[in-house]
C-alpha cells in the first residue's frame, strides 16, 4: 500500500502555527494560492483587457483586495496574484487561461511563506523588523523589504493587519525574527 502524502506548512507542520506575544498575533498562512504575472512586451492592451474586472492590478507600491483574486505590485508590469487555495489550487493555470499569451505566469505558492501579523499598533514591531516607515503608509501599501537579511514583501492590509511574505526556505528564520522583535517591544 502506498504512503499517503500530506501537505505541510512552510514551518513543516500539518497545521499552521499561531503565536501570541503580548498584543501581537502572528499567524502562519498556507491556505493562499500565489502566482506571479507579468505583462509581455507590446501586449499592454491585451493584458489590460484580460485583467479588467477579473484581476485587480494596483499601482506601484500598492495592493488591491478582490474576489477571488487579490494582488500586489512587485515590479514594473509585474504583480503577485493571491486567491484562496481551496478553490484556486491551480492559480497559475487559471491565470494562463485568462491572459493567454499576453502575460508570463509563474506558480509561486510553494516558494513563499506567509505570515499575517495582527495588533492594534503594528508600528513598534515593524520598525524593528524593516526599513518601511510604517506609521506613514496607507492601507493597501505593498513593498519589497528586508527582514533580518531575508528579502520579503510587506503588505498593509488595513489598520492592525499586515502580511509578510518571505522565501519558504527561510520560514523558520523569518518567524524567529518576528517573534524576537515582538518580544523586544514588550
Amino acid at each position: 500500500m502506498a504512503d499517503r502524502l500530506n501537505a505541510l506548512t512552510s514551518l513543516g507542520h500539518s497545521d499552521p502555527v499561531t503565536r501570541e506575544i503580548g498584543p501581537y498575533r502572528i499567524v502562519e498562512r498556507f491556505d493562499i494560492a500565489l502566482a506571479s504575472i507579468a505583462c509581455r512586451r507590446g501586449r499592454d492592451k491585451d493584458f489590460s483587457k484580460a485583467a479588467k474586472g477579473m484581476v485587480p492590478l494596483p499601482d506601484p507600491a500598492g495592493s488591491t483586495q478582490g474576489a477571488p483574486y487579490s494582488s500586489f505590485w512587485v515590479a514594473p508590469d509585474m504583480w503577485f496574484v493571491e486567491a484562496p487555495f481551496a478553490t484556486n489550487e491551480d492559480i497559475a493555470e487559471e491565470l494562463k487561461r485568462l491572459f493567454g499569451d499576453s502575460a508570463s505566469v509563474t506558480e509561486q505558492t510553494d516558494g513563499w511563506a506567509r505570515f499575517d501579523l495582527f495588533a492594534p499598533d503594528l508600528a513598534p514591531l515593524l520598525e524593528r523588523l524593516c526599513n518601511v516607515d510604517f506609521p506613514h503608509v496607507e492601507d493597501g501599501f505593498a513593498s519589497r523589504t528586508l527582514v533580518e537579511h531575508i528579502g520579503c514583501y510587506l503588505i498593509r492590509r488595513r489598520q492592525g493587519e499586515v502580511t509578510l511574505y518571505g522565501p519558504r526556505s527561510s520560514a523558520k528564520s523569518l518567524l524567529h525574527a518576528i517573534e524576537t522583535a515582538a518580544a523586544s517591544v514588550l
